[in-house]
């Protein structure tokens, strides 16, 4: 799993919102003020929401 998404915290049972929002938070806001890493912090964010998308998984087969 991303240690990034792992940093986070975040539980798998929070919605994809909440996962960015939370990555957002924490990123610096000079970061956020830089538009050529736009597309950098769009892939980022893709690996988060992937890497959230493989922790509901296994909490579903955790649960079965």
């Amino acid at each position: 799993m991303c240690r990034a998404y792992q940093d986070l915290g975040l539980l798998p049972e929070v919605s994809n919102l909440v996962v960015l929002r939370t990555a957002i938070r924490r990123l610096h806001p000079d970061t956020l003020a830089v538009r050529s890493w736009r597309a950098a912090r769009k892939r980022y964010y893709r690996d988060l929401l992937c890497a959230h998308e493989v922790a509901r998984e296994q909490a579903r087969l955790r649960r079965t």
